[in-house]
């Protein structure tokens, strides 16, 4: 058995191998792998590897998946072994140990099937080492092919004790098996670095139970069953991009899932969460491992989640908030009951306002701050106030550098809130867009770090936990209202409550309607941006991740007048004695104005989000 109690420090090499990275130029994959051990990693880079027509293709991560993975095609698998990656686990899907002598099977195949539900005709059969090795002479055509299966199988039901034979599709992967048989027998070190997957097996395992759709009908791709896939992928931690990228050339799309999958299991196994079936693993005549890995999860995903696609889902959002936990405030909800401001609806406010720096963008700020590496340049961000003041503070907290770009048009208490936790302000022009521009000219320049407000997944899973506490506190509602600006916020409370009964409904006041415009087109678009809320729900594009997770799980979008939004503000000082800034109120200015009318008795939570306001401008408001 695979000792799993081992630290996986780094094995030997064999000779050849060894012998083959003396001699090759280090890659630059090579440097990240160095530098991640200089920072504090337990290991080097791990591989999922499955068969491919151009040979091999390989995934390669270090095991946190904190480097963005590398996918590679190799002709031969000693040279993937051999690559700059030098993987020191390699979950590859191929079968590997062969006994002399088998009843229905080598044994692992039979233990799996129940496992995959109507989907276990995916797993093949696999003969004895004599039916592996009766036919070892290439074929040319479908009649060579033809009659070297049928020499194979007439060995297969001699060694078996049932009679069994191969299929044609497990004859097809006897070149590829021999080729790891052959390195496993020679180079015994190699025994408890490389080890067997399945990937139906592993994404049964990562949802919980049998996948809903094949991979493949009649031989073709089945893009419902890819689509599956891809979202337990990203439900694992892989990055969106590399989930969605097209495939090396040799290899297919399923062919790059099915590698990302084995991946997943190197990771897990790396982690000594790997479980073989059987357990312990059985072994041949010449000592080789027979056993298909997976692993034991260490809790089971949502089952409303791991079917979509969303990039941000909910097994990020719940790393977020452990991460966060004890950095950011679990701020109050206020029951209002029903009638409250002349409405039908049960309505509650989330005072998100008394979140600390002012505003929900702290979640986010501490979300990057704790899950990215930070260079000895700091860290930057362009921000309208909000954004700026939380990253600010989460900076200070952390004891790190922060240089924050501001536009001309941002509030002064704002700029001051930023200073005040200890950042650099620079005027970085007239408007937001040309802040980010010098932020963006700053980051290449210095190298430091750049938190963006929403088109960063860690900012949006940052602000998904405060979805996440809002449901804890009150797990009856039935529909939230959420100001847009940039759309971070929103993207995280929707992808939380994605799959969910709860309805979340998106507020932008009417000259600053970025989100509803991306809706509406099927894509990010550049709208004009004029609103007393300008600075804080003024993004003129929401950008493509925004849009990718809210297309899906924001029910619509309203717009607001100016009027309404003051109004709210108006509203909050007077009864509540709530100093709130006209982005933070801008949602309860929907309810107010009637741009949303709940129904009777409907479960309503307004999100107050921002409370970095102009005092002198509220006073005036308010008479």
């Amino acid at each position: 058995m695979v000792d799993m109690g081992l630290s996986w420090r780094r094995r030997a090499c064999p000779r050849p191998i060894l012998a083959a990275l003396h001699t090759r130029r280090e890659a630059p994959a090579r440097s990240v792998l160095r530098r991640s051990h200089e920072e504090g990693g337990t290991m080097g880079w791990i591989a999922g590897v499955d068969g491919c027509k151009g040979g091999w293709i390989a995934a390669f991560s270090d095991p946190e998946f904190r480097a963005t993975p590398a996918i590679r095609c190799f002709r031969n698998f000693e040279e993937m072994l051999s690559s700059e990656f030098e993987p020191s686990i390699v979950a590859v899907d191929m079968p590997i140990g062969f006994p002399d002598e088998i009843g229905k099977s080598r044994g692992p195949e039979q233990l799996i099937k129940p496992l995959l539900g109507r989907l276990g005709n995916a797993v093949f059969d696999m003969p004895s080492r004599q039916a592996l090795e009766a036919v070892t002479r290439p074929w040319k055509g479908l009649t060579e092919l033809l009659a070297a299966h049928a020499a194979t199988n007439v060995v297969a039901r001699a060694t078996s004790t049932v009679g069994a034979a191969c299929s044609i599709q497990a004859f097809c992967l006897f070149g590829k098996i021999r080729e790891i048989d052959t390195l496993l027998r020679t180079e015994t070190n190699l025994r408890q670095r490389v080890l067997e997957i399945h990937p139906e097996l592993a994404f049964a395992t990562m949802r919980g139970g049998p996948l809903a759709h094949p991979k493949k009908i009649k031989g073709r791709i089945n893009e419902s069953g890819m689509a599956e896939r891809r979202a337990l992928l990203i439900a694992q931690g892989l990055p969106h991009e590399t989930v969605q990228a097209r495939p090396p050339r040799g290899a297919g799309a399923d062919d790059a899932l099915d590698a990302l999958a084995a991946l997943v299991v190197a990771r897990h196994i790396a982690a000594g969460r790997g479980r073989p079936f059987p357990e312990p693993p059985g072994h041949d005549s010449h000592g080789i491992p027979i056993a298909i890995w997976s692993y034991r999860p260490d809790r089971l995903p949502p089952q409303d989640t791991a079917m979509t696609e969303n990039p941000v889902p909910r097994p990020m959002i719940e790393a977020a908030a452990q991460r966060i936990a004890g950095h950011a405030r679990v701020t109050p909800v206020m029951g209002l009951g029903i009638g409250a401001f002349g409405s039908d609806a049960d309505s509650s406010l989330k005072l998100e306002c008394l979140q600390h720096a002012g505003s929900f963008k702290t979640r986010g700020a501490f979300n990057n701050l704790l899950s990215l590496d930070v260079p000895a340049a700091g860290v930057a961000a362009a921000s309208g106030g909000n954004h700026g003041a939380a990253v600010a503070y989460a900076a200070r907290a952390r004891g790190v550098k922060a240089t924050i770009f501001v536009p001309e048009i941002s509030p002064p208490p704002k700029i001051e809130a930023i200073r005040r936790f200890g950042a650099e302000v620079v005027i970085g022009g007239a408007q937001y867009d040309d802040a980010q521009a010098a932020c963006d000219r700053f980051v290449a320049e210095t190298g430091a770090l750049k938190i963006h407000p929403f088109a960063a997944k860690e900012t949006i899973a940052g602000q998904g936990t405060l979805g996440r506490e809002w449901q804890e506190q009150e797990p009856d509602l039935d529909t939230v209202l959420v100001a847009v600006g940039g759309g971070g916020l929103i993207s995280g409370i929707a992808a939380w409550f994605a799959g969910t009964k709860v309805k979340v409904v998106g507020v932008e006041p009417a000259g600053s309607r970025a989100l509803q415009a991306a809706l509406e087109a099927g894509g990010p678009v550049q709208v004009e941006v004029a609103s007393v809320a300008a600075d804080s729900l003024g993004a003129r594009n929401v950008g493509p991740l925004v849009h990718a997770v809210c297309k899906d799980t924001v029910d619509h979008v309203v717009l607001v007048p100016d009027e309404a939004i003051t109004g709210a503000q108006v509203t909050l000082w007077r009864d509540f004695r709530l100093a709130v800034e006209p982005g933070g109120a801008a949602a309860l200015g929907a309810l107010l104005c009637g741009a949303y009318r709940p129904k009777p008795g409907e479960r309503l939570g307004v999100l107050v989000c921002g409370a970095n306001v102009d005092l002198g401008k509220l006073a005036a408001l308010a008479g």
